[in-house]
């Protein structure tokens, strides 16, 4: 039984790298859907550009997010500019740029994490999965404390 809670946490080995869909042409009244998951991009600078939101990654639509993340990446990208900007230095530096990256790579990859783990968990029917999550959430709501942690963390 471990094994298999395990199992259904792990990435799956047939998990393969996905390019962006492209749009050839849209037809009056047609549909198109875009496949839902995770990715991340490992790099989010280079000389002069920065990634932000969806362009450096994508989450499972759980809770917005996604949307939360893009806030968090303009906000950190502006503080960093705004401090070059004030000390006179080159806006599109690595230097700087780099300070981003480190800083949102290493909140939005814990993020990310912990939104696919509950989304694996939630993709479950096992029992005893089933009642540590139940367990889980009802010990979070007890808690405010812990709940203020929880969504101060995810909101940044």
């Amino acid at each position: 039984m471990f094994r298999s809670a395990i199992s259904l946490l792990k990435p799956s080995g047939t998990a393969v790298r996905q390019l962006p869909p492209s749009v050839a042409k849209v037809d009056p009244g047609s549909r198109a859907m875009f496949p839902l998951g995770m990715g991340h991009a490992t790099e989010y600078v280079q000389h002069r550009v920065a990634l932000i939101g969806d362009a450096a990654h994508r989450v499972h639509p759980l809770a917005g997010q996604g949307v939360n993340l893009g806030f968090g990446d303009i906000a950190c990208l502006a503080h960093h500019l705004s401090a070059a900007a004030f000390n006179g230095s080159d806006l599109g530096s690595l230097k700087h740029l780099l300070k981003f990256e480190t800083e949102r790579q290493r909140h939005n990859v814990s993020l990310i994490a912990a939104i696919d783990v509950l989304k694996r968990l939630y993709s479950t029917s096992l029992a005893p999965l089933v009642l540590l999550r139940t367990w889980g959430l009802q010990a979070t709501n007890a808690l405010p404390p812990v709940k203020e942690q929880i969504m101060a963390f995810a909101s940044k």
